[in-house]
């Protein structure tokens, strides 16, 4: 038997879990009449949560900035979020879609040339939660 003690709780790894997938989305070449429509950003929301089986916990939020400036809009999925931040004068939109649970892929640059025009589309997909880590000890000031 060992006289070594055993760590405390907050000094032992945690096991490594996947805690879901994030997909990272930047489209360029955009239509800028697109990026300031607020109905065209709606319906690429309802079919991106359409098509991948995703849960709406709430409508989603849109702040329309003034002018000739772009939209952003939120919307709180269930098993996480669906967020865009769109720039017209650069023909850009920012997506970004957080999935705690399994979700297939979902074919971003050919429904994004469809709903905004995007002649580019650079996804990055991201496992979340996968790295060992420590469990979480409260901060101290």
């Amino acid at each position: 038997m060992s006289s070594r003690a055993r760590p405390p709780a907050a000094e032992r790894a945690l096991p490594s879990l996947h805690l879901g997938t994030e997909w990272v989305v930047d489209a360029h070449g955009c239509d800028p009449s697109r990026l300031r429509s607020r109905p065209a950003l709606a319906a690429l929301f309802a079919r991106v949560v359409d098509e991948l089986g995703l849960h709406p916990a709430a409508d989603p939020v849109w702040h329309v900035f003034p002018g000739e400036a772009g939209i952003t809009g939120l919307l709180l999925l269930t098993e996480s979020h669906l967020a865009c931040h769109t720039f017209p004068e650069r023909g850009f939109a920012a997506i970004d879609l957080y999935c705690c649970r399994p979700a297939r892929e979902w074919p971003w640059a050919e429904r994004l040339a469809e709903a905004l025009g995007a002649a580019e589309v650079v996804v990055r997909s991201l496992a979340r939660g996968e790295g060992r880590g420590r469990p979480s000890s409260p901060a101290r000031s």
